[in-house]
């Protein structure tokens, strides 16, 4: 697993590699250099050499000044814009513009109130101006320059993280709107809120050889989640396992007109592997889920538009509630009547989740160790409303902790609180997810992994991930404006072999 660290930790981290490896702060940052440099190469989508490097005279600004001296020597067509903000310039930066200066390489000077230059000759930008240190907002006159910048029209590269954007709280100042960012070593949590994503479309991190043993001398409570860390997780079949080994699942949910959702539960909880599966659906979607998917047994005799009364479910090995069920008043005695009888793990999603938010009383009889789903509507129903991403995520630890919950706050880098309080971000999944259904299916995926015998932790890793894997992989043949729900299901088991091959 990445783990994501505040700024401070990051900071200490470079101190850590500098004393340990050991290596000077300015062959570090040539090391940083080089590895962005080599990115950008790889993956710049213009095809001239006109860029234009802008740089303060901080550390950043250092990286900036390596980087255009590494382009040069490639052979691109690189200048150097210093903004003159500071008084004081690093150390660093002052060896990187001794390195310029002595083999000729130009460099212009931009200072406070004078005219915003043009930024129109440039195919790329490579904004340095400041790092992930920033602990104050871009105002005045560089508010205005950055402004400038994001009206340009070109193609913005960021090093480390866009300028003015702070890796562990809100922005209030004017940022770099960057086309592309490489943050080294690890993801900052900022690129992991939505609060920031009309800042920076497109991110991806990579090591610069930051000391390993590091991370082994700190308590880490973030973590980002990617396709090596869910592979040795999933457990392969036995050639003498039987639909017994894999457990018993059922979903509950459904009402006149949402007949579909737990449909979508239903059958993304079959294709994920459970032995058998259950749907508790009201009398009038009985004929539907069958129809539907013959492999599920469906339980009759419930409820008729609604489901009005709670069957034996201890007898199963794993319970999804919420797909569809509707938040009338006859539901609301059922989820009361459900939270008073269920002892076995449950996955409670959708309705079951708005219910809950209405009748607060009813957290407490929520089995511990049991699995929220919400999107962030739901969340702040039920929890309250935050002032922005960052407090939600503080919200959500709190929240798994004190509850003794597992809570998954769903959306692009959706967000796992366990009991623990700790938080996980999963990597996979696309905007074309955004669909109907999208949600029940996950439900299903988990309540499925449940019944299997996975740990909630393990349940809720690997449900999130092959998820979204599902959902890039539908993505590739039907394109995001295109991608159902029923898709996702489609290529559960692909994404199953993508990660591990036949299991």
């Amino acid at each position: 697993m990445q783990t994501i660290l505040s700024v401070d930790k990051i900071r200490d981290w470079d101190k850590y590699t500098i004393e340990k490896e050991p290596i000077s702060s300015i062959d570090l940052m040539e090391r940083a250099s080089n590895v962005f440099v080599r990115w950008l190469i790889e993956n710049r989508t213009h095809s001239d050499n006109q860029i234009l490097v802008i740089a303060s005279k901080g550390n950043n600004g250092g990286d900036g000044l390596a980087v255009a001296r590494l382009l040069i020597d490639r052979a691109y067509d690189v200048d150097i814009l210093v903004a003159d903000i500071q008084i004081n310039s690093t150390p660093d930066f002052d060896t990187n513009l001794k390195r310029l200066t002595e083999k000729r390489i130009k460099i212009e000077y931009i200072q406070k109130n004078v005219k915003i230059p043009s930024f129109e000759k440039y195919s790329i930008i490579i904004d340095a101006l400041f790092g992930s240190g920033l602990e104050r907002p871009i105002t005045g006159y560089w508010a205005d320059f950055v402004k400038a910048l994001n009206n340009s029209g070109k193609s913005i590269y960021s090093i480390d993280i866009p300028s003015g954007m702070y890796a562990d709280k809100p922005a209030d100042g004017e940022v770099v709107k960057c086309d592309h960012c490489l943050s080294f070593e690890a993801p900052k949590l900022g690129m992991l809120v939505p609060d920031n994503a009309e800042l920076i479309r497109n991110w991806v991190y990579k090591s610069i050889g930051l000391h390993s043993e590091y991370l082994n001398l700190i308590e880490s409570d973030t973590f980002y989640i990617e396709k090596n860390d869910i592979k040795h997780r999933i457990r392969h079949r036995n050639r003498f396992d039987h639909k017994g080994n894999f457990g018993h699942a059922l979903i509950a949910g459904g009402s006149k007109g949402m007949a579909g959702a737990p449909v979508l539960a239903a059958r993304a909880c079959l294709r994920t592997g459970a032995g058998l599966v259950s749907a508790l659906v009201p009398d009038i979607g009985y004929g539907i889920i069958q129809t539907a998917a013959p492999e599920i047994i469906a339980l009759s005799g419930f409820g008729d538009e609604f489901l009005t009364a709670v069957p034996e479910i201890n007898r199963f090995s794993s319970v999804g509630i919420g797909p569809g069920m509707g938040t009338n008043e006859m539901t609301v005695r059922f989820v009361e009547d459900f939270l008073n009888t269920v002892k076995v793990p449950v996955v409670i999603d959708a309705d079951a989740l708005n219910i809950i938010s209405v009748k607060k009383d009813l957290i407490s009889k929520i089995p511990k160790k049991s699995i929220l789903t919400p999107h962030p509507g739901e969340f702040s129903r039920l929890f309250g409303a935050s002032l922005n991403g960052f407090e939600r995520l503080k919200l959500l630890k709190e929240k798994a902790k004190e509850l003794d919950l597992y809570i998954i706050l769903k959306g692009r880098y959706t967000a796992i609180a366990s009991p623990e309080s700790i938080l996980y971000f999963n990597s996979s999944g696309n905007a074309g997810m955004a669909t109907a259904g999208s949600g029940d299916v996950l439900t299903g995926m988990i309540t499925s992994l449940l019944a299997q015998g996975y740990t909630p932790l393990d349940s809720c890793l690997i449900g999130v991930y092959l998820h979204g894997l599902a959902g890039e992989i539908g993505t590739s043949h039907m394109g995001m404006s295109s991608l159902i729900a029923s898709d996702i299901i489609d290529n559960i088991g692909n994404a199953y072999k993508n990660l591990v091959g036949m299991v």
